[in-house]
């Protein structure tokens, strides 16, 4: 807001997670800076669908950039969204561009992953982090949504929104609204079923026949279960995570277990089958069982 009001806009560098409303809040800068008829005029919009070669940073950018405006003082601005989607050769072009024309155009790159912009430009540009968005920013808007639209939320849909889109505005407005589609009412059951994630009760089920059933009895249900809601064992694994961690193991047990647990990740990231690990998960939590008893 200060540098819009005294117009004087650094080159800006603007980074963060997906969702988080950085394209958002450079667009809403520009309008303020422009009136509607000058808009286009003023303001370049270039994303990664649009294609931002080194022959266009040399075209296109660069006459745009070049051109100054006649009867208006102040500046141009250059929108490079998604600029990590760039090439490092695109990039470099761009470094004599941003210095030559700083006097009528200011640059503004938009990115998620900070490493994939070449320090160069970095250090060229004011940078500003994004962060995940929390709940207490992301309910207000949400609830407002909600009412605009008329769909019928309740609290624990609510929650189970902001938990699963984690700070992340854009998914979480996608959850909504293909829930709303899906099922008419948004609550916390329709939202895990919607979204194919297993719900906090299937994960207490599962937990519990690993620990108390026998191998075979175990198996059976979990893969009964994961084909009649159709889950995915990574999303079965990162649920259970959080268990292990909440329920009271002895600490030696608890180690074994989460390092086994990494392993059978690391291994399903790597597209192995998922019946083996799951054989593997439930043998893990059935040795964990016999330790305990033994150290019982």
């Amino acid at each position: 807001q200060r540098f819009i009001s005294e117009d004087r806009l650094p080159h800006l560098l603007l980074y963060g997670p997906p969702g988080t409303g950085k394209t958002s809040t450079i667009l809403a800068c520009a309008r303020q800076l422009y009136r509607e008829r000058e808009f286009s005029s003023m303001v370049l919009e270039l994303n990664a669908s649009d294609d931002r070669g080194i022959d266009i940073v040399r075209g296109p950018i660069l006459s745009f950039a070049s051109t100054r405006t006649i009867f208006k003082k102040g500046f141009k601005l250059i929108i490079l969204d998604e600029a990590d989607a760039m090439t490092q050769d695109a990039q470099n072009a761009l470094r004599r561009v941003i210095e030559k024309f700083t006097e009528n155009t200011r640059f503004c790159l938009i990115c998620n992953y900070l490493s994939k912009i070449i320090p160069a430009l970095q250090s060229r540009c004011t940078r500003f982090r994004f962060g995940p968005l929390t709940p207490e920013l992301m309910v207000p808007r949400l609830q407002h949504v909600v009412q605009e639209e008329g769909v019928d939320v309740s609290e624990d849909g609510m929650k189970a929104l902001v938990t699963l889109s984690s700070g992340d505005m854009r998914r979480a407005l996608n959850i909504l609204q293909s829930t709303a589609m899906a099922f008419g009412k948004v609550t916390e059951e329709n939202v895990y079923t919607c979204t194919g994630h297993p719900l906090k009760s299937d994960i207490a089920n599962i937990l519990d026949w690993m620990l108390n059933q026998d191998f075979s009895t175990a198996y059976r249900k979990i893969t009964e279960l994961k084909t009649l809601k159709g889950l995915a064992l990574q999303d079965i694994l990162t649920e259970i995570h959080l268990f292990v961690h909440r329920v009271d193991f002895p600490p030696s047990v608890r180690i074994q277990l989460l390092i086994k647990m990494a392993d059978i990740e690391y291994r399903l990231a790597a597209g192995t089958s998922e019946k083996v690990q799951l054989s593997s998960l439930v043998a893990a939590f059935q040795v964990t069982r016999d330790l305990i008893v033994a150290e019982a």
